[in-house]
């Protein structure tokens, strides 16, 4: 697994990166006065992606050369394939078109997803954002736990809302196979704010969220009764091991949740697999794209913008109520993200080539 090994070595220069990319000069020829940037993001309105970007739009808009108007977008559609296939094809290379991708967009991509037709290294990265993943039962199916033992939910039908067997929800979708778990996705959501809006109206009774959709619209469950948290999936500590994650520090990781059922183990080839797609996955899951003819000056102008909104004196407690407690990542870090978020190796890439096929009948080849 010597790829893996690289791809860990890789995260853990991610913040020490970033934190260099301070250092840039300002660029002073950059002017976007009177503009409208339009901030696209290829989902629906109701998940976390679109929290995020509505949580770093009025900050650009505040801290770009000359104040232009950031405006939100969507662009939902076969998972976010065909938003990012539409960026693919812009040439909008003043700085009045930026991108947000997630893991959904990621994992097709990396899985050789005969439906996309975009490339990741033609793009321009200006940010990356990690985040973390929350899932969560109805009080019904929680109370059938037996501490972290998820034995006892083995003989119950689940159903969840999915993007697809190849986006991000793959990580979910493995994870509940490897406790053994009958879950049946239902694919075809927009996002998944739309598998929570599934959940909430009972058509679903296992959901996960990604960190900023289970701050806003989970939590509210949490405490009003109405939804139990299962498990995260996890942070990565600075020796690239799963750590629990700090912005949910009380509930326990799927590592956890595995170690404690015996139908599952975090060992052996669906372990590794696990493991590398949610490294691809979660710690770079966000990222903010340029098109790859912007200059070199419109990219620096925005580098410096994000840093200085990174440095400002209030981002830690903004960032924490609405993203968690996640890094940051301009310049190099950005960069070195992009590299942790767009490669797996290959022996994890083949078993769930593999998987895809023999459980959901999806043909990647």
């Amino acid at each position: 697994m010597t790829k893996l090994t690289t791809t860990r070595r890789v995260a853990l220069g991610l913040c020490a990166a970033s934190a260099m990319a301070f250092a840039a000069p300002a660029q002073a020829d950059v002017d976007l006065s009177g503009e409208t940037v339009e901030f696209v993001i290829p989902f629906s309105e109701s998940g976390g992606s679109a929290r995020w970007a509505n949580f770093f739009a009025p900050l650009l808009s505040e801290h770009l050369p000359g104040n232009p108007t950031v405006v939100v977008r969507y662009r939902p559609g076969a998972g976010s394939t065909s938003g990012a296939n539409w960026f693919q094809e812009q040439t909008t290379d003043d700085g009045t078109l930026i991108f947000g991708t997630s893991g959904s967009t990621q994992f097709p991509y990396l899985l050789g997803d005969p439906r996309v037709r975009y490339e990741y290294n033609d793009w321009r990265v200006v940010l990356a954002s990690g985040t973390g993943g929350v899932a969560y039962l109805s009080p019904e199916m929680g109370a059938m736990m037996d501490g972290l033992d998820a034995t006892g939910l083995q003989g119950t039908d689940f159903i969840w809302g999915s993007q697809g067997a190849t986006r991000l929800d793959l990580v979910a979708n493995l994870a509940w196979e490897m406790l053994g778990l009958n879950v049946e996705p239902v694919f075809g959501i927009e996002g998944r704010g739309d598998g929570r809006l599934m959940f909430e109206r009972g058509e679903a009774n296992i959901d996960y969220q990604t960190s900023s959709a289970y701050l806003r619209s989970v939590v509210p469950l949490v405490e009003g009764g109405l939804a139990v948290p299962m498990m995260t999936w996890g942070a990565l500590d600075n020796d690239g091991n799963i750590v629990r994650d700090p912005t949910f520090p009380d509930i326990p990781t799927f590592m956890e949740v595995c170690d404690a059922t015996p139908a599952c183990s975090t060992e052996g080839p669906a372990w590794e697999a696990w493991r590398a797609f949610f490294i691809a996955g979660f710690p770079a899951q966000k990222m903010i794209f340029l098109p790859g003819s912007t200059s070199d000056e419109v990219v620096q102008a925005y580098t410096d913008a994000l840093n200085e909104i990174i440095a400002r004196d209030d981002f830690a407690e903004l960032a924490e109520a609405t993203l968690g407690v996640y890094p940051q990542m301009t310049g190099a870090g950005a960069a070195a993200a992009f590299n942790l978020g767009t490669q797996v190796p290959d022996e994890a890439r083949d078993f769930v080539i593999n998987w895809l096929q023999e459980r959901y009948g999806v043909s990647l080849n």
